[in-house]
């Protein structure tokens, strides 16, 4: 009789479980046994709104172009004609190196250039063979490219205008060739050209095909607040970094009253024409925790579909996203997305 009792309370608990799973089945707002209930969702048809593209960037100054000048032997230093900071134009001298081998060169190259007029002048009267007069010819020609190398490479002068901006040796001193500079290269002195400058400048792989040659840019440095500089994009990089998903656009900047210097931070906008994109709520746009992943949902047929997106300009209290997974009529979800997770039936509401 007992286990009777008890087999008659076992099926009571099975019916009263069957009829509470009957009715929550039967409730749409309840959450059923295998998932959640729809959620609530408020969304919005998109469509692409006209904005006029810019672009902003920070970079660094630099000169349009910088050049370690060193002798191409390592030899003693006779004299050096520049200090830091004094400004040069092309052409200059900049410092002058030991020359007795020079010397020497010059004496070989006077001795064979006699015996080379003698030799031609036998060779015209068929007193000596051709063979004899093309090796000392031969000999004649290293020897004066060896003394034309040693003109330029011991009396070194400025590539272009420029200043001086190191110098590593004083007269006398013996340059061997070892790093004397910041960036780990040889150089007696240190040339830049500051006027114009120099902006390399990492921009998102998606405006690649909008940057062009001749683009202007412009120009603002924090330590100069009243004052806007111009630029001009003048070379564009062949290829994208597959690390940064960037490229590098180089700027050609005129340095005006020669207020900039290299080194300085600068703030870059470009301007890149009107384009056509997405603007929706800046509430609508989520960001993943712990990443800097952004992400909106859409609906469809009923579902919320995450899509990752790339944030571009804000206008108040809206934002332009970027996605190829976003087309126009896509219906994005602008309020209840805070709680959706990828594959939540959606309600929809009014």
């Amino acid at each position: 009789m007992k286990y009777l009792r008890t087999i008659q309370t076992i099926l009571a608990c099975g019916l009263v479980f069957t009829a509470c799973t009957s009715n929550r089945a039967n409730d749409p707002t309840a959450e059923s046994a295998t998932g959640k209930a729809a959620v609530p969702v408020r969304v919005e048809t998109l469509s692409k709104t006209k904005i006029s593209r810019t672009i902003d960037y920070t970079a660094t100054v630099l000169p349009f172009e910088e050049v370690n000048v060193a002798p191409a032997t390592p030899g003693r230093i006779e004299k050096i004609f520049v200090e830091n900071g004094d400004r040069v134009n092309k052409g200059d001298d900049l410092f002058l190196m030991d020359r007795s081998q020079l010397y020497q060169l010059k004496l070989q190259l006077a001795n064979l250039a006699k015996d080379l007029s003698r030799l031609d002048t036998l060779l015209a009267t068929g007193s000596v063979k051709q063979q004899q007069y093309d090796q000392l010819k031969t000999q004649y020609d290293v020897t004066k490219a060896n003394v034309d190398f040693m003109e330029e490479n011991t009396f070194l002068k400025a590539p272009f205008n420029g200043i001086i901006t190191g110098k590593y040796f004083e007269n006398g001193e013996i340059f061997s060739g070892t790093p004397t500079t910041a960036t780990g290269r040889a150089a007696v002195v240190t040339i830049m050209q500051v006027n114009p400058l120099k902006l390399e400048v990492a921009v998102s792989e998606q405006y690649y095909p909008l940057v062009k040659r001749g683009m202007k840019a412009t120009v603002t440095a924090d330590v100069y607040s009243d004052q806007v500089f111009t630029g001009t994009v003048f070379r564009k990089a062949p290829t994208v970094s597959s690390a940064t998903r960037t490229f590098i656009a180089e700027i050609e900047l005129p340095n005006r009253n020669d207020l900039l210097k290299p080194g300085m931070f600068v703030r870059v906008a470009m301007e890149l024409g009107e384009v056509e994109t997405f603007v929706v709520p800046a509430a609508s746009v989520l960001m993943q925790e712990g990443t800097n992943i952004r992400y909106v949902f859409t609906e469809d047929q009923g579902i919320a579909n995450r899509i990752e997106v790339t944030i571009g300009k804000r206008f108040d209290d809206r934002l332009e996203i970027i996605s190829d997974n976003l087309k126009e009529g896509s219906r994005l979800v602008t309020e209840g997305q805070s709680k959706l997770l990828n594959g939540d039936k959606l309600e929809m509401i009014q």
